[in-house]
């Protein structure tokens, strides 16, 4: 961890940078090749190779992931969902079993429930706010608990601290995927938590031009998913390094625009009478409200919520929007809309989803940067009847 910046802001610009300045250049170029010289005495996971994800693009941008959440080590891969995979792999093996929160982004749930099994790892799904039912899910194979800390697409607010404080009276990895908050919102680390994985797609590159993950914790754990994406090959291409290192230097720019755009979003959706509810954590009246304003320095830039009227109504909604663009992904400048069910949770089952509180007529907001005041007059020709 880089601990010589104090704030956000200037984590961002400067840690992790490269020392003295390649060439005076001010931005880090992008080291295109995948072979570098050899030096007899390495071992295998220290060859300098794209596949290692020790590059120099590579090397700056764990840094500053690092210090960004005031963790020891950090990693970038190929894919979120090669971040969550390698790290669940690397942390459970044959036999073992772990906790799941209920509701999850829906590539995480169908890996858990789909792939896992195959492999004989077992999990059981547990309520976020509800931690006197989770000693009844213990199992003496249990190793791990993983959640969300602003759940996709619910946004609910997870009991952190009694994860944090429950994996440590039973000895567990706490696991949890940071990516609807931000380390600008919430720095897993600086609670308890042993892993922070982020899907860098969305908020940390912030573009909408690149795929990628990261895992973010203590430097024993990071190294130990480190030597399994190496077998697994999940690497980050060194050009999506030089597009992450650029996006992320804006971070806290967008996400705190967002927060506030997201609010304000959030407080019309609820007052207008075509409106059946909304979930975001930043109105007093959601029930993770004041456990997101203790945990949380913003409540994020995601919203969901559901029309009255039905499919029809959504469907409606949908195609009358002009500003806001019908697609799926999250975390970009501009603002997204989405149903989860037909897109990223289309993985799941009728049951499922009904299981998971994620109705048909769910709709999912990204919120961007602009202008709140063009947005919410977007939302609200869309939505009148």
């Amino acid at each position: 961890m880089d601990a010589k910046y104090g704030s956000m802001d200037t984590k961002l610009i400067h840690a992790g940078e490269i020392s003295p300045r390649i060439e005076g250049a001010i931005t880090l170029p992008v080291f295109q090749t995948s072979t570098y010289e050899f030096e007899e005495g390495l071992g295998y996971h220290d060859i300098p190779y794209i596949r290692m994800n020790n590059t120099p693009n590579h090397l700056a941008l764990h840094q500053k992931l690092a210090a960004l959440e005031n963790a020891e080590a950090a990693l970038v891969t190929a894919s979120g969902m090669a971040a969550i995979s390698t790290a669940l792999l690397a942390v459970l093996s044959s036999g073992d079993h772990f906790l799941v929160q209920d509701c999850l982004y829906g590539g995480t749930h169908d890996f858990i429930t789909q792939d896992l099994p195959s492999l004989n790892i077992a999990h059981s799904f547990i309520k976020g706010s509800a931690p006197e039912t989770w000693k009844s899910k213990l199992r003496d194979t249990t190793r791990a608990f993983y959640v969300e800390s602003l759940t996709n697409p619910l946004l609910e607010v997870t009991d952190l601290e009694s994860v944090v404080a429950f994996c440590r009276e039973n000895g567990l990895t706490a696991i949890i995927d940071n990516t609807f908050t931000t380390p600008v919102n919430f720095r897993p680390a600086e609670v308890g938590f042993d892993l922070s994985i982020h899907s860098c797609s969305k908020y940390l590159n912030g573009h909408s031009d690149i795929v990628g993950g990261a895992v973010i914790g203590s430097a024993d754990l990071v190294k130990k998913v480190t030597r399994k994406l190496n077998h697994l090959g999940g690497s980050m291409d060194p050009h999506a390094c030089f597009l992450l290192l650029r996006g992320l230097r804006t971070l806290a720019l967008r996400v705190r625009c967002q927060n506030r755009n997201a609010l304000q979003i959030a407080r019309f959706l609820s007052q207008h009478p075509e409106v059946e509810n909304v979930n975001y954590p930043g109105l007093e009246n959601h029930p993770g409200h004041d456990r997101a304003a203790r945990l949380f320095d913003g409540f994020g830039g995601m919203i969901s919520f559901e029309l009255k009227g039905g499919i029809e109504a959504v469907e409606r909604f949908t195609d009358r929007l002009r500003l806001a663009i019908i697609a799926p992904s999250l975390g970009g400048i501009e603002t997204l809309v989405t149903r989860p069910a037909t897109t990223s949770h289309a993985g799941m089952s009728h049951e499922e989803l009904k299981e998971a509180g994620i109705t048909d007529t769910l709709v999912r907001i990204s919120t961007g940067i602009e202008a709140p005041e063009d947005l919410i007059a977007d939302f609200n020709q869309a939505i009148s009847p």
